[in-house]
């Protein structure tokens, strides 16, 4: 296991600011400094068509520390937790935070987000996850034309952070991550992620920037620990490792006890981030549940504290952590990454011809080439699941969607003597 490292810089004696940021004397960032905090609520910072196709106003409220004179302050836009079904800006948990990070200096954010999924399944809910994470992009882009013209929160650009609480973080994971549209084929096809307004949407204030320093996880997951590249943000994750709701490594999400999808959990994320360079600070929450920092002091202090240690690091104001993390030693294995061009996506047809017709709203023909004697075909999904195992019985066979289900998929056929053909067919 890697050691982690916060970032630090000294030149000639004076300590480091990050992109002009004042340094952090006097505690600011690391205590609470400010007494009181000023929150201004219901500021509109977007609108866009909800779950129902009605029509929904985007609003959030700010967090100010009270007599702040400073110019350019880092910026938290924090989304709250419920499932992408309930919630709100005003969640006890979202709340705490909030207040504790303003009185440490920063400005804070809480927004609503659209919400809503019926019925609850993997397609459905990865629209919700859309709508999240567009609405979300659609609040970065608020404060960065605020910035750019009225200045009304003096923020600086260049500290601004997203995370969130469970539904909250999985939002916040997505805004920062998620970035290719053939990433979500698994669950949608590219034509209907864009009729959903694309990656960005059209939630509000186009034209502004949606870049992000870093990401708080708190109990949250990606879709595919893949989504995290080389040269990304940093993440800061806290997970109980007994949570039954998102899974802490890799599993099925639930929502009120129905499984819906299967995400990688924090523990993943961790070990990709950690894997290819990426800063990734992870604490564990030992045999706790979902959101155990919800309505427990004790958990949100150590919560708050290990936050705080990861966003100062960022920002150069100390030379280390305060507050080690507690992360198990041992590794998890990664599953094989199917998707977007990566390897085994790319078509191959030295064993099997052309699947005829692909796509199809029905049924698919996998014909061998001649003398071809496979010793498996297989069915595979675009993060590496195995759908199907085929029964090999003559030259061709028949894939049927009633049976797999609507998706792009890769087929897999492997011949006696080892060698490998691959061919994506998708299901309408």
């Amino acid at each position: 296991m890697k050691k982690h490292y916060l970032i630090a810089l000294s030149i000639l004696g004076f300590q480091a600011m990050s992109f002009g940021q004042t340094p952090c004397d006097a505690g600011r960032y690391s205590t609470s400094i400010f007494a009181n905090v000023n929150v201004t609520s219901d500021l509109n910072y977007g609108q866009n068509s909800g779950f129902t196709g009605a029509n929904t106003q985007l609003d959030l409220d700010v967090y100010e520390p009270t007599g702040d004179t400073e110019t350019k302050r880092p910026l938290i836009i924090w989304a709250h937790g419920g499932s992408f079904i309930g919630g709100s800006k005003t969640d006890a948990d979202v709340v705490a935070l909030s207040n504790e990070f303003a009185k440490k200096g920063y400005v804070c954010a809480s927004i609503d987000y659209r919400l809503g999924m019926w019925p609850i399944d993997s397609t459905n809910s990865i629209k919700a996850v859309i709508r999240a994470v567009q609405d979300m992009k659609a609040s970065i882009r608020y404060f960065y034309q605020d910035a750019a013209t009225t200045d009304t929160y003096k923020i600086d650009t260049n500290n601004i952070f997203i995370g969130g609480s469970s539904a909250g973080a999985i939002t916040a994971l997505h805004s920062a991550y998620f970035d290719k549209e053939c990433e979500i084929e698994t669950y949608l096809s590219i034509a209907e992620l864009n009729a959903l307004g694309g990656i960005e949407g059209t939630s509000g204030n186009p034209g502004y920037s949606t870049n992000v320093q870093g990401v708080i996880n708190l109990c949250g997951a990606l879709a595919s620990y893949g989504y995290i590249e080389a040269g990304d943000v940093p993440v800061c994750s806290l997970h109980g490792d007994d949570d039954g709701t998102v899974p802490y490594n890799r599993g099925l999400a639930s929502v009120s006890g129905i499984g819906i999808m299967y995400l990688d959990g924090s523990r993943v994320i961790h070990e990709q981030a950690e894997a290819i360079g990426v800063q990734s600070n992870f604490y564990t929450y030992t045999s706790a549940g979902h959101v155990p920092y919800f309505g427990s002091a004790a958990y949100m202090d150590t919560t708050i504290n290990f936050i705080r240690d990861f966003l100062i690091g960022i920002q150069g104001c100390t030379e280390g952590p305060l507050q080690s993390a507690n992360t198990p030693l041992e590794s998890v294995d990664l599953y094989t990454l199917i998707f977007c061009g990566l390897g085994l996506n790319e078509t191959s047809t030295e064993l099997i011809e052309n699947p005829h017709p692909n796509p199809s709203d029905d049924l698919i023909a996998i014909t061998l080439k001649d003398g071809v004697v496979l010793s498996s075909l297989q069915v595979v999904d675009l993060f590496g699941r195995v759908v199907s195992n085929i029964d090999i019985d003559g030259s061709a066979v028949i894939l049927s969607k009633e049976e797999i289900g609507a998706g792009t998929y890769i087929v897999r056929a492997t011949s006696s003597n080892g060698m490998v053909s691959t061919m994506k067919v998708v299901f309408q």
